[in-house]
């Protein structure tokens, strides 16, 4: 009996998936733990093994299209089975009315005829692009939050001959610049993204194959117009010469936008703004939308603005200039300039993770000073036979895990409908690198010794800087530590980095007069201010935990213990 296999729920947070490739088609035999597809979701790319056994009967879904969870994506049945009554049953009717790729409109059905076989090429090369001497390449996720990459740099050019273990790229992310290696050997048959240009995660950036293969069929598959290694030359005045006929089309243009040619990530950002796709101009392969198109859409640009600049410039635009530099010249001596720099991937995610924490979360402040004349001399002694230097830095975070042991509100994690709370303790030191703030964690801190941290957070700090740190140095910290003590900070606060309900901004230490026994002396304090999640963490508890950090600070011997 024919079985319905639906979008899997691979995430908690999971609404949609994307379906990235198929690896089986129409009248292949599958059985139980066999890879059907690849799925994109909010966190990665994931295999979708079958739980039936049998024929796929029907695919309901195309690779780069979005599918909602609990949708139907396939029909597995007996060969030959008629498959619609699968589909009727399970309440989704339209996909068994579209074997082929069909249209989204139910109409007569003389036009259905007439239009199935215009739309029947479409699957045609997913059948034979296994037999086609070439591979994708497709942009990787690099980091669980990386949701495109921007091409830095390419390391060949079409033509040219790669093996599987080069780097044909480098690509910026929202973390780091990485390297994306081909894992294929052969000739760069195509480059898709230039560089400085953005490319959604799992999108073909390249291909690599036999000299001479067509690569037309695997653009196809893909959701692109053919594009030889010639296309990006050629793409630039496409767009220019269609102009016209578009520009005809647009006043008549209806809400219905679902037959225009836009990835599934610009379709989506575009609902999210209320833009009608009919009124952009694609500038990807065969005028096709993708996400910059969205972003650079500007609707008040209207042509009719185009006759009013040739009109303002002659008079208004020539007198202007020519009072105002008298009177400039005559107080200022100046000219005013600026520059204008794209937003990094790393510091788009920046801006988003901390607005989202800081208007999501509640968050309330808790300073103290701290008197540091005991870890100074500490120090000092220690230094005298460690190995390596040991900072302050390294007492706090080595204070911080032994305190976190005792105060385990404060290292925990709002879920929405509970709260974690961690017994392990990995704390997340904020590093400064030229495009942002990195946060690699260091795991178990509360079992490792001054030394060893210091060895893990100074090697944390040079891979940062050189941007060699991996997905898993940044991942899983259940506390944040924030220091701009080195820039002789007297106090600030800083904003939670998720999924933390607590960091901790520690200032420089500063050498002022302080009463000790009745009598006014030179002392050491250092001002540490606790920001925490108020749906988690009490005021009560966050200065408890500072009390705590306090007495193992100015008695440093305590948490040698």
């Amino acid at each position: 009996m024919a079985e319905v296999v639906k979008m899997p729920k691979m995430s908690d947070t999971m609404t949609e998936g994307v379906l990235a490739k198929w690896h089986k088609k129409v009248g292949d035999k599958v059985k139980p733990g066999d890879v059907l597809a690849e799925i994109e979701t909010d966190k990665a790319t994931m295999d979708f093994e079958s739980y039936q056994e049998g024929t796929l009967l029907f695919i309901g879904i195309e690779e780069g299209q979005a599918a909602p969870v609990d949708s139907v994506i396939a029909v597995v049945g007996n060969e030959g089975e008629d498959y619609k009554a699968a589909l009727a049953a399970s309440g989704s009717e339209k996909p068994a009315a579209e074997p082929a790729a069909a249209p989204a409109a139910e109409k007569a059905p003389a036009p259905v005829a007439d239009k199935a076989p215009a739309a029947t090429p479409a699957p045609a090369p997913k059948v034979d692009t296994s037999k086609i001497p070439a591979t994708v390449i497709r942009m990787p996720a690099l980091s669980d939050t990386m949701t495109e990459g921007v091409i830095n740099k390419w390391n060949f050019k079409v033509g040219d001959k790669v093996k599987s273990d080069d780097s044909l790229a480098d690509v910026e992310t929202d973390k780091a610049t990485m390297e994306v290696v081909g894992y294929e050997d052969g000739t760069l048959l195509y480059i898709g993204p230039k560089e400085g240009e953005a490319a959604p995660v799992n999108g073909i950036i390249a291909i690599v194959g036999k000299e001479g293969t067509d690569i037309t069929p695997l653009l196809q598959d893909a959701g692109s117009a053919p594009a030889p290694a010639a296309a990006p030359e050629a793409q630039e005045t496409a767009p220019a010469a269609e102009t016209a006929a578009p520009a005809a089309e647009a006043p008549s243009s209806t809400a219905d936008d679902s037959r225009v040619k836009a990835s599934p990530l610009a379709r989506r950002i575009a609902k999210e703004k209320g833009i009608n796709l009919n009124d952009l101009k694609g500038t990807a392969d065969g005028g096709r939308i993708v996400k910059k198109d969205i972003e650079s859409y500007n609707p008040s640009a209207t042509p009719a603005a185009a006759p009013s600049a040739p009109a303002a410039t002659p008079a208004t635009e020539a007198a202007k200039p020519a009072a105002a530099p008298v009177v400039v010249a005559a107080a200022y001596t100046g000219v005013e300039k600026y520059t204008e720099k794209p937003v990094s991937q790393m510091r788009k995610v920046i801006a988003k993770r901390l607005s989202e924490s800081l208007f999501t979360a509640p968050h309330f402040y808790v300073t103290m000073s701290i008197d540091m004349d005991q870890a100074v001399a500490a120090r000092n002694k220690i230094n005298e036979v460690a190995p390596v230097k040991i900072s302050f830095n390294d007492f706090v975070l080595k204070a911080c895990a032994v305190a976190l042991k005792q105060h385990p509100n404060v290292n925990s994690s709002w879920l929405g409908d509970k709260i974690r709370y961690n017994e392990h303790i990995n704390i997340g030191v904020a590093v400064a690198v030229e495009d942002g703030l990195l946060v690699p964690v260091v795991r178990f801190a509360d079992g490792k010794s001054l030394s060893q941290i210091s060895v893990e957070v100074k090697d944390f700090a040079q891979r940062a800087k050189a941007k060699k740190l991996q997905q898993s140095d940044w991942e899983g910290s259940t506390f944040t530590i924030s220091n701009l003590g080195m820039f002789g900070v007297d106090e600030f606060t800083a904003i939670i980095n998720p999924p933390d309900a607590c960091i901790l901004a520690v200032s420089g230490i500063q050498q002022i007069p302080v009463v000790k026994n009745g009598a006014v002396v030179p002392g050491n304090v250092m001002k540490v201010t606790l920001s925490c999640d108020h749906r988690v963490v009490d005021g009560a508890t966050g200065a408890a935990f500072l009390q705590t950090l306090k007495s193992l600070l100015e008695e440093p011997v305590r948490m040698m213990v």
